[in-house]
């Protein structure tokens, strides 16, 4: 393991760090601390031994080891979410100043690969509106696959730059902004975190926190909420960007109460994880209030319904449709709850959606050609047929390789490992025709 650089120390120094010997410590011991949280919409069973709950996240837990996450067909469903412990604290931090039961419009706005959403999807309403953004192409895609594993048709995926946000001027009740950083405070997890550190990416990254928000604010409603963290140490983009926030952007910090025994570090500015003192990666973030008037002009992207009352009927065999919205986009159909619908109907320019809702699939002869999205989500009807497969089986389905099923099947078939679904079949005569995506086959 490099050894923490001379120059990365001397910046603590501003921080009052306590205990900076056992800082250094932790960092040269190469410990590594693997966590998970599990989805609350699919209960299950895993093979690994859960340890130590996570104190500030109801479903977080600390592993003894590291199981081999991709072998395992819980994972492959959505059923959790590796991530690290501090990120989980967003949950604890929207509990202590929003009302969860109140019905929100929230917006993620660096969200890939989609820990933080997969949190707002699991405390929020089912009927509020979670639009998770991702300005880069490829992580879009990782991000909307991820929560399309969490199974929930309230939530947009889009791919755009935060200036885009602000023509929805004062819509949204909460913003979050994970915001790039100079990543220092991973250097146990990736070493190369450590050799591209500098003073003058450090600037450089405070400097691009600044236009991020200073768009991305404009689309917070006043009385709104911001959760705003980094994975760096560095004062210039975690304390002086919150002063920044209050003195131009009329937000005022909100104060938590935080358990002492935890071990977070907490300042005026906001909370600090370090990882000499919890079991964290280094950590800040900060809850502020938009004190600013917004004004509020509700916008989406304008889109024309044309589902049938026919195509409807078929759609609710192969999907639980009651209370929900059918959406008809390129000839395929989408499940999304009233909100989502909503932010959809109202024309903004410029953009552009990489998942909306619950991607059903395309209707062939009043045959449903059926997405992966629809097999990992909450919404099967019980008049699909499923197959339930041994983890054997489950793994040869996820790599597309020939496994074998007990019991009478014929035609089309959702598969499933402890009642969770992994992907769609047909059972031919002869063969059984796999329909996993190949982009999404194990190779392991």
């Amino acid at each position: 393991m490099p050894r923490l650089s001379p120059q990365f120390l001397n910046s603590l120094k501003q921080l009052e760090l306590p205990d900076v010997d056992g800082f250094v410590e932790v960092h040269a011991s190469g410990e590594q601390i693997t966590s998970i949280r599990y989805n609350p919409f699919k209960p299950c069973v895993p093979e690994f031994d859960t340890g130590d709950r996570i104190p500030w996240t109801q479903g977080g837990f600390y592993l003894s080891g590291r199981p081999s996450f991709t072998r395992d067909p819980l994972f492959q469903a959505g059923c959790y979410y590796v991530q690290e412990a501090g990120s989980m604290f967003l949950e604890y931090a929207l509990s202590q100043t929003l009302d969860l039961s109140q019905d929100v419009n929230i917006l993620d706005l660096c969200a890939a690969p989609g820990g933080k959403s997969t949190i707002l999807n699991s405390i929020m309403s089912k009927e509020s509106l979670l639009v998770s953004n991702e300005l880069i192409q490829n992580r879009s895609q990782t991000l909307a696959y991820n929560l399309s594993k969490w199974g929930q048709a309230n939530t947009l995926v889009t791919n755009n730059a935060p200036e885009q946000f602000e023509l929805l001027p004062g819509f949204f009740d909460v913003l979050v902004v994970d915001a790039p950083c100079s990543g220092s405070g991973l250097f146990r997890k990736q070493e190369e975190a450590m050799e591209e550190w500098s003073p003058e990416h450090v600037n450089a990254c405070s400097v691009r926190q600044k236009n991020i928000l200073d768009s991305a604010l404009k689309s917070l409603k006043e009385g709104g909420l911001l959760f705003y963290s980094t994975c760096s140490y560095s004062k210039e983009e975690n304390e002086d960007i919150v002063d920044w926030m209050v003195q131009e952007m009329g937000m005022e910090v909100k104060t938590l109460k935080v358990d002492p025994n935890w071990g977070i570090v907490q300042n005026e500015k906001g909370l600090r994880f370090y990882p000499h003192l919890l079991r964290s990666e280094g950590f800040f973030c900060s809850v502020l209030i938009k004190q600013a008037p917004s004004p509020q002009k509700k916008q989406g992207y304008k889109l024309k319904n044309t589902v049938s009352e026919q195509e409807k009927k078929v759609l609710s065999t192969y999907a639980k449709t009651e209370g929900l919205e059918l959406l008809k986009k390129n000839e395929k159909f989408y499940l999304l709850n009233k909100a989502c619908f909503a932010f959809l109907q109202v024309p903004v320019q410029g953009f552009y959606f990489r998942k909306a809702g619950v991607c059903l699939g395309e209707l062939k002869h009043q045959d449903l050609i059926p997405e992966q999205e629809l097999a990992l989500s909450s919404y099967i009807s019980a008049q699909v047929q499923k197959a339930e497969l041994t983890k054997d089986a489950a793994l040869a389905y996820l790599k597309k390789e020939v496994f074998s099923l007990s019991g009478e099947h014929k035609g089309l078939l959702c598969f499933t490992y402890q009642n969770h679904g992994i992907g769609w079949g047909k059972v031919l005569p002869n063969r059984i025709n796999n329909y996993l995506p190949p982009q999404l086959r194990i190779l392991k």
